[in-house]
């Protein structure tokens, strides 16, 4: 791979571990002030259902995790397993899309 797309995928990486932090952030505030507030699983999912703007947060977060995972295990494995090249990055892909197929759809699942 050319030194610029791997400047590419280091940026993808560090952009969307900013996304990744700010979601976290959220998610876990969300939660705790819920459930601080009494809400049980149930009524927080009733409360999210149908909710476009929660899909949306949680699609961001899904697509965030997409990018981020692949990128930095595709680093793992060419720095400890010496797995490079185009089968390698074709793999990683395929990783990063299913991620975001399963992902994708437990938010369908949760929220819409």
């Amino acid at each position: 791979m050319s030194a610029r797309s791997e400047t590419r995928l280091w940026l993808a990486q560090r952009a969307s571990a900013a996304v990744l932090a700010l979601c976290v952030l959220v998610h876990l505030a969300t939660m705790i002030v819920a459930v601080k507030g009494g809400l049980t699983a149930a009524e927080i999912l009733g409360r999210t259902r149908g909710n476009p703007a929660w899909a949306a947060f949680y699609a961001v977060f899904v697509a965030a995790v997409a990018i981020h995972a692949p990128i930095g295990l595709r680093t793992i494995a060419s720095e400890w397993l010496q797995w490079r090249g185009r089968g390698a990055d074709a793999f990683w892909l395929v990783v990063g899309a299913a991620l975001f197929a399963i992902g994708i759809r437990a938010v369908a699942a949760v929220v819409l």
